[in-house]
C-alpha cells in the first residue's frame, strides 16, 4: 500500500530559542507548497514548543518532543508528561532513542510504557531501536530488533500499532558519517514489517510506517527512501542545516 512519507528531524541538544525560530522560519519559507506525498516533523528542545507550535500554527510543520515521561503527573523532577505536551500541541514524541538507552539506561519495558503515556493523549509515538556495531558484526542484529520491537510493545493493541511510528536507527550509523547501504537498511526495515505482521497481521503492518535514521543527508536520501519498506528519515545533523533538511525533504516528494 501507499504510506505517507515523513521526514522528522530531531534537533537534539542544539539551538538557542532565537535561532530555532529562524531556522523553522527558513525551512518554511523553502517548503513546496505540494506536500501530499510527505509530511515534515521537527523535534525541537522541549522548552521551544509553545514559541514554535504558536508562531508557525499555520505550517505544515509538525511540531514534537524528544522524550516523554511515563507519569502523568506528579513528584518527577525534571520531566515532561504527556499532558503537558497535548496542552502546548505536539503532535508526536520521540521514545527509546539510542542515546536516551547509553545515557540515561532505558530499557523497552520503560519505552513501552512511554509509548502508553503518549497514546494515551493521542500523541504519536515515534519508536526507535537499532542495534550497535558490536552486535551487528556478531551477527546479532536481527535478535536484538525483534527483541526491542516486541518488548516495547507487547501490550500494544492492533488498533494502537497502528497509531505508532518506528524509527530503525542502527546505533554505529548515528551521528558517525557512516550510513547503512539501502540494502541493509531496506533488509531490517523488511524484517521489522514481517515481526509486526506475525502479531497484527499483513494487512496492518503495511499500514505502519517505518523511518530510517543514521547519517542520513541530502546526497543518499533519494536511493534510501526509494527502498519499499522505508517511509522517511529521522534526521539528526543535517535537520540543523535548512538547505540540508529541504533538499532530503524533496528526496521524498
Amino acid at each position: 500500500m501507499s504510506r505517507k512519507k515523513i521526514i522528522a528531524g530531531n534537533w537534539k541538544m542544539f539551538k538557542t530559542l532565537s535561532e530555532a525560530e529562524l531556522l523553522v522560519a527558513e525551512i518554511n519559507n523553502k517548503l513546496l507548497q505540494n506536500l501530499a506525498s510527505a509530511e515534515v516533523w521537527i523535534a525541537p528542545p522541549a522548552l521551544y514548543l509553545p514559541t514554535l507550535t504558536s508562531q508557525f500554527s499555520g505550517s505544515e510543520i509538525q511540531f514534537g518532543a524528544q522524550d516523554i515521561s511515563k507519569h502523568q503527573q506528579g513528584a518527577y523532577t525534571g520531566e515532561i508528561s504527556a499532558m503537558m505536551l497535548q496542552s502546548v500541541m505536539a503532535k508526536f514524541t520521540l521514545v527509546g532513542h539510542s542515546e536516551r538507552r547509553q545515557y540515561h539506561h532505558e530499557d523497552d519495558v520503560l519505552i513501552g510504557a512511554k509509548i502508553h503515556a503518549a497514546l494515551s493523549q493521542s500523541i504519536t509515538p515515534v519508536y526507535c531501536c537499532g542495534e550497535t556495531l558490536q552486535e551487528r558484526n556478531s551477527n546479532n542484529h536481527f535478535v536484538i530488533v525483534e527483541q526491542q520491537i516486541t518488548t516495547a510493545l507487547a501490550n500494544c493493541s492492533a488498533e494502537q500499532v497502528q497509531q505508532i511510528v518506528i524509527a530503525y536507527e542502527p546505533v554505529w550509523a548515528i551521528g558517525t558519517g557512516v550510513t547503512a547501504s539501502a540494502e541493509q537498511a531496506q533488509e531490517m526495515h523488511a524484517f521489522i514489517r514481517s515481526i509486526l505482521a506475525q502479531k497484527y497481521g499483513a494487512s496492518i503492518a503495511d499500514t505502519i510506517r517505518i523511518l530510517y535514521g543514521g547519517s542520513v543527508k541530502p546526497n543518499n536520501a533519494s536511493e534510501l527512501f526509494s527502498q519499499p519498506d522505508i517511509d522517511g528519515g529521522l534526521i539528526g545533523g543535517a535537520s540543523l542545516v535548512a538547505a540540508d533538511f529541504i533538499a532530503i525533504i524533496e528526496s521524498a516528494i
